[in-house]
């Protein structure tokens, strides 16, 4: 048996990127946007606290950018192990390539 009654849903129609404030709907793709997040724990100086920040391809790579030159300078005279991995920071933060088709959680396959 089938019961029905009308209901009232919120949904996402639009989202707007927090830094340049532009919609980040792409024509027949639907929304194409980052989220940057935090959530600061306990005996950090920020406790309890949260972020979430909504950026658009062109604002994500810019601060993508930023972050890559602020660990070049503060690894400037590093000579750890991990000076080589400084250096080579082109994939910062990348986990998947040409991953066209998140699995069934909405998350990007990881190869």
């Amino acid at each position: 048996m089938k019961v029905i009654e009308k209901v009232t849903a919120d949904a996402v129609t639009d989202v707007v990127c927090d830094v340049c404030l532009t919609s980040t709907r792409v024509a027949d793709e639907g929304l194409e946007f980052a989220t940057f997040q935090a959530h600061w724990g306990y005996g950090t100086q920020h406790d309890g606290e949260r972020y979430e920040l909504h950026l658009c391809e062109s604002c994500f790579f810019s601060t993508l950018a930023f972050l890559k030159k602020e660990r070049r300078v503060q690894n400037l005279f590093s000579e750890d192990a991990c000076a080589d991995v400084v250096k080579a920071d082109g994939n910062l933060g990348l986990v998947a390539t040409d991953d066209y088709f998140p699995d069934h959680n909405g998350k990007p396959t990881v190869k």
